[in-house]
């Protein structure tokens, strides 16, 4: 009986879509690369720049801001593949990129503030979706923290963006907002339910 072949590791679609895209992205930073650009100086322009978005979408410019998204987003990929391509990649670097991130997500979400202010349902919408993309993001680095992994979730920072965009550009952002709103928090609780399960299994492994 011959040897059996393999089975390939299953790969998360995000993953797969970030080795796709590399070569582009090494492509476009070499310039920068050639130039003694930092990572960290891109990932400061690429919060900046959002914060001009969320200025665009506080001032009802939806469909604007929703194309700005897909374009300022590049700055999150850019920096990493820069990182890697200049071998500057650092502890401090990613802490940077991930912390100035939520920043970033927060600024758009209090230029949906501003623009519907008064407006009592979009205000509960957009408070119910800002606490569970913070709780999603919390509950991954706590349970990394304690040593677990934690990667699972419906609705990462990718999907939560990719929802908003294609609300705004339809100008459908209070149903964007009800989405966001039920599978950011959802996404949260899948994450403990996860750390619980990987808690537990893991004390059982332990020697008594």
């Amino acid at each position: 009986m011959g040897p059996t072949a393999q089975e390939p590791p299953s790969q998360d679609p995000r993953d797969a879509l970030r080795a796709r895209t590399r070569g582009l992205l090494e492509s476009i930073v070499r310039p920068l690369a050639r130039a003694g650009v930092s990572p960290n100086v891109l990932t400061v322009v690429g919060f900046l720049a959002m914060v001009g978005v969320a200025w665009v979408l506080a001032l009802g410019h939806q469909r604007l801001a929703g194309l700005l998204i897909i374009f300022v987003g590049l700055f999150d990929a850019l920096d990493g593949a820069l990182a890697r391509m200049t071998g500057e990649a650092s502890a401090f670097g990613a802490f940077l990129d991930s912390t100035l991130d939520r920043f970033a997500e927060i600024a758009l979400y209090l230029g949906l503030l501003y623009l519907y202010r008064g407006d009592t349902l979009a205000t509960v919408l957009v408070y119910l979706t800002i606490t569970g993309s913070l709780m999603v993001s919390y509950t991954r680095a706590r349970a990394e923290g304690l040593g677990l992994d934690c990667k699972v979730g419906l609705f990462t920072r990718l999907e939560r963006l990719a929802v908003l965009i294609v609300g705004l550009i339809l100008e459908r952002t209070l149903w964007a907002l009800v989405v966001l709103a039920i599978f950011s928090n959802l996404t949260a609780l899948q994450r403990m339910w996860h750390v619980r399960g990987a808690a537990a299994e893991e004390s059982s492994e332990r020697p008594h």
